[in-house]
Formats: C-alpha cells, sequence, structure tokens
C-alpha cells in the first residue's frame, strides 16, 4: 500500500470555513487512524464483498454550480460519490449554496497576484496537502497533485504548440513566464506514470491531447452526467416568467453562461433582431461586461424590453423551466453542460458544431438537438428558432432523441466509470 493511504492528512473543517482547528467531520483525513485505509486487495480478491470505502482528496479551484460548467461538473460528481466514499474538497473558494456540505480545506492565494503565479503556488500546496492521508486524490486543476486528473479546457500544449499563430507570438512565448508554468505544470499533470489516469471530459479534449502529447497516448473519455430536475423547479416555471414580465405568448430562448459573450452572445442577438417582437431572450450568468456590451451593441437599440438578464446564480434549473428554446452558439466548449442540462428540463436546443462545441459529437443533428452549420451564422440561428416554435412535429421528435441523450448521461454511470478508474490506479501501486 502506498505511502498516500496509510498516514493522515491536513485537518480539513466543514464547507465556508477557513481551515485549521475547526471540528473535523467523520471520513475526513484527520481521522486516518481511526478508519482503514482501503486496500488494492478490495477490488482483485474480495469481489462478493462491498466496495471499500475510499478516502478522496478532491482538487478544484471553486467549488459550487454557479462558477460554471466545469466546476459543475465536479460539484455533481463528488455528491454522487459523497454517498460511498469520503471526500475532502480542497479549493480557493467553496460555495455553500450548491447544497453538498463536505469537509473543505482552503487553498486561498493573494488575489493580486498574476494569474499563472497563483496557479503555480496552488499547484504546489495542492501537491503538499494531499501527498497523504488519502487512497485517491481527484484533480481538477492544472498541477502534478493527483492520481486522476480531469482535463476540462483545450489542453495549453495544443494552444501553444500546435495551433496556428502568428510566428512572432509563438516565439515570444518561449521566453513568456506565463506560458512556460502553464506548458510545465501540464506537462507534468498528463506525464505517463503507474498509478495516473488523465481523463478527458469529451472526444474533443481527448483529440486534442493527443495532437499535442503523442497520437499512442490513451485518454479515457468521461463526459458529464446531469441530474432529472426536481419537480419544484418545474413548476416555477409561471411564476419565474411574471417576475421577468414574459408573457404567456411569448417564446423564450434562453443561454445560460459563465461569459455569455464567449457563449455566443453576440450571434444570439443579431439572430433575435430577425425574429418578431414575441421572440425574447434570458441570459443567466450575464455580469458587468455583459450588460455593457449590450448597452454598446447597436443590434440592440431597440430591443431593450426583449432582453432579460439573470446574475450568477447557483438556482440555474428555475430558468431552464421557464424557457421554451436553449440557443448554444458557442465559440469554445470543451462540451458543453448547459444543452445538456436544457435537455433534461425538455428543451429543444440549438447549438455549435465541433470543434467549437465538445457536445455537438455526442447528438444528432435534427434528431436530438439543431447543429448549426457555424456559431457565428445568426440567420441560420434565427431560421432554426422560429422552426423549432412553430413546428410542433419537429420539436416533439427532438424532445424524444433528447431524451435518449440525458439517459446516456446520468451522473451514477459517471461516477461508476471513475470508480472503475480508481481501482486500476490502485492495482497499479
Amino acid at each position: 500500500m502506498s505511502e498516500r493511504a496509510t498516514r493522515s492528512g491536513p485537518s480539513p473543517v466543514l464547507a465556508g470555513g477557513r481551515g485549521g482547528n475547526a471540528p473535523t467531520r467523520p471520513g475526513s483525513p484527520s481521522s486516518a487512524g481511526q478508519h482503514a485505509a482501503a486496500s488494492p486487495e478490495f477490488f482483485t480478491d474480495a469481489k462478493d464483498m462491498p466496495p471499500p470505502r475510499l478516502k478522496i482528496a478532491f482538487v478544484v479551484d471553486r467549488f459550487g454550480n454557479r462558477y460554471g460548467g466545469a466546476e459543475a461538473y465536479g460539484v455533481e460528481l463528488m455528491r454522487e460519490l459523497a454517498g460511498a466514499h469520503d471526500i475532502t474538497v480542497f479549493a480557493r473558494e467553496y460555495d455553500q449554496a450548491c447544497g453538498l456540505e463536505l469537509p473543505f480545506v482552503s487553498l486561498r492565494s493573494w488575489r493580486h497576484w498574476p494569474s499563472w503565479l497563483r496557479v503555480l503556488i496552488f499547484a504546489w500546496r495542492a501537491r503538499r496537502a494531499t501527498r497523504t492521508g488519502f487512497d485517491i486524490v481527484h484533480s481538477h486543476m492544472n498541477g502534478w497533485c493527483g492520481d486522476v486528473e480531469v482535463v476540462h479546457v483545450t489542453p495549453v500544449r495544443y494552444n501553444w504548440r500546435v495551433r496556428a499563430m502568428p510566428a512572432l507570438k509563438r516565439m515570444l512565448s518561449y521566453v513568456s513566464p506565463r506560458v512556460q508554468t502553464y506548458l510545465g505544470l501540464e506537462a507534468r499533470r498528463v506525464a505517463e506514470r503507474a498509478g495516473h489516469r488523465t481523463v478527458a471530459v469529451s472526444g474533443l479534449i481527448a483529440e486534442q491531447l493527443r495532437q499535442a502529447y503523442g497520437a499512442a497516448r490513451d485518454f479515457p473519455v468521461i463526459p458529464p452526467g446531469v441530474s432529472p430536475p426536481d419537480a419544484g423547479q418545474e413548476a416555477d416555471a409561471a411564476l419565474i416568467r411574471r417576475e421577468l414580465g414574459l408573457g404567456e405568448g411569448d417564446c423564450v430562448c434562453l443561454l445560460v453562461a459563465r461569459n455569455p459573450l464567449r457563449k455566443g452572445l453576440p450571434t444570439v442577438l443579431k439572430a433575435l433582431a430577425a425574429l418578431p417582437q414575441r421572440y425574447k431572450l434570458l441570459v443567466v450568468g450575464g455580469n458587468g461586461a455583459t450588460r455593457d456590451f449590450i448597452q454598446r451593441s447597436p443590434d440592440c437599440r431597440d430591443m431593450a424590453g426583449r432582453i432579460k438578464l439573470v446574475e450568477e446564480t447557483a438556482e440555474v434549473g428555475r430558468y431552464y423551466g421557464a424557457a421554451d428554446i436553449y440557443v448554444h452558439p458557442t465559440l469554445n466548449d470543451s462540451f458543453g453542460m448547459a444543452p445538456l442540462e436544457a435537455m433534461s428540463f425538455g428543451l429543444p436546443v440549438i447549438l455549435s458544431p465541433s470543434p467549437w462545441c465538445g457536445f455537438a459529437q455526442y447528438v444528432r443533428d435534427g434528431h436530438d438537438a439543431m447543429v448549426l452549420a457555424h456559431p457565428e451564422d445568426h440567420d441560420q440561428l434565427a431560421r432554426y428558432i422560429a422552426r423549432l416554435d412553430g413546428d410542433a412535429g419537429l420539436r416533439a421528435a427532438l424532445l424524444r432523441g433528447a431524451g435518449e441523450v440525458v439517459a446516456r448521461h446520468s451522473w451514477a454511470e459517471v461516477a461508476s466509470r471513475y470508480e472503475d478508474l480508481y481501482r486500476q490506479v490502485m492495482a497499479e501501486r
């Protein structure tokens, strides 16, 4: 058994705490002397016994659904795993509104430092904090602490060494402390070694990793899951529409994003301008930059009453239920959890094709969703919105196909696949 599985680690506190001497929860690393760590033999020789309860360190920048799709992936996966294993979260921030209370170790850093330096310090601190006391370290951060490393975004090496760019920009990257730090951290993160796996959240990311680090490399693909909506969220639909000033006869298009401008908001606004007044847009996650863009955009001069902005919230489900169509002409999504969540709420989806949206690889155009030819084709987006609003048969067909997509992406199945990886990793030690 490895040193990690036999020695105790740092003392966590309940979510929202600062670390230190606050009370710990049963099963946290501080109680390692009272709970025997799982051994690989449990996975190989005791087939008739229930799986052992593992001590898992989960490392992420911010823990909470409201921070974005990648963060929501971590929350929902840990929610599923927490019933069978002891999870401790290591992060800069923990959003208590996510509805999941787990032991939490804060790894904050001075916010005025450059981002690349903060990431480097976080990686170093995460390694020190998790190197002992855990059976598995599951990381969503750039660094070298994880047994299972999950890549959610386009690899750094792919961006700087594979993707086309101006020659001068590429040359300057070799002397940039920021780029070199990110490249070095990622190289250590994905390095091949026994008892380690690098997971991609989509086939698109796996292909980019192979292009960056070698075609022979094997990167398991485990896409996000989705949870069925709560009955209360759907019941709120009429109330939410009234609160937002949306009428029963309005066709409400929804866009959920932490950065709406990167997820296609300009394209959606141009499409909305080409449609009649009854077509409205609801943007959930809009920030100050989003408001400034809308106020300055010439496409929005006559549409102020047709655009509703809701700030970042942990209660996104309430707004899915209040919409009629989900629009996702994203310019950059390794997967795209929002359109999958929209499908679970019974919304027809319009989205960008691959490689702009990794989720497009998991749907059939015209059967499960409407896939744009290009994410900036606002004319096609407007036509698709009008078709889905007026063609009940097409809408019903898409919802049937989307239901099949949702069924293939349960969080229980995602958690089971990670548990299989944990077994493989522990067996190789």
